[in-house]
């Protein structure tokens, strides 16, 4: 990776964790399109796996106060791991594409769902009854096409939690997820050429996420909503992109 290749992705850096600091959600979504049109895929998603986890674990540390208000992340993160596990064994079976498709559909319906009824909301007792499903299929897909963001982002959206919870408890399952996958890579020797890079992206990452927490504490409910799905939108685009274009 040269010179300006690692400066165009620390720059993706700051602005994913920028927006993830916000939403909860963001990062990977951000860094790995733009980075790949200058860098191999490949090197983008293994750069990224460190800031990534780092980033989940800094936000949801100086949000664990808010985990009494959160819902249902043991039953998730379980439902998760073992989905995952599935998914990673099933993915040399599984044709993406109309996995993909499926995520798409999801996130739309979800989407149009929330512009339709802004009030709609996950009770405590469907979220309860629903969760290990939900679970099971987001570590499904995180183990069959390595995506799992979107289903995540819009089931704990959908439960209308406080700001802390919500990125608490996001950021708690996204380092799950990312930590299982970062010692996968590691395990693979992965890191092997791209340490330097992985380690220079956490800077920006750790310099990001105070003035992201700034900005989503001046954001409005409305706009917090917003940005979300705003995220989730762009994970469409993203998902697009990846799979047709």
């Amino acid at each position: 990776m040269s010179g300006t290749q690692l400066a165009i992705v620390l720059i993706a850096v700051v602005i994913g964790s920028v927006v993830k600091s916000v939403t909860g959600m963001g990062l990977p979504l951000i860094v790995i399109p733009i980075a790949s049109l200058f860098v191999d895929v490949n090197d983008a998603v293994v750069v990224i796996a460190l800031p990534n986890v780092l980033a989940n674990a800094v936000l949801g540390g100086r949000e664990r106060h808010s985990a009494s208000e959160t819902r249902d992340l043991p039953v998730l993160a379980i439902a998760g791991i073992i989905g995952a596990i599935g998914g990673t064994l099933l993915f040399v079976n599984l044709p993406e594409t109309p996995l993909v498709i499926a995520l798409i559909v999801a996130i739309i319906f979800y989407i149009v769902l929330f512009f339709a009824h802004p009030d709609l909301r996950t009770t405590p007792q469907q979220s309860k009854r629903w969760a290990p499903l939900i679970g099971g299929v987001g570590g499904t897909f995180q183990g069959a096409i390595g995506i799992s963001g979107p289903i995540i982002g819009s089931w704990i959206h959908s439960y209308r939690l406080p700001r802390g919870a919500h990125i608490l408890s996001v950021t708690f399952l996204f380092f799950i997820t990312g930590l299982t996958q970062l010692l996968v890579l590691i395990a693979n020797g992965e890191l092997s050429g791209r340490l330097t890079a992985t380690l220079l992206a956490c800077i920006p990452v750790l310099g990001s996420i105070p003035l992201g927490t700034r900005l989503r504490g001046v954001v409005s409910n409305r706009g917090f909503d917003l940005a979300i799905v705003g995220m989730l939108s762009l994970s469409i685009v993203a998902l697009t992109v990846r799979t047709f274009l």
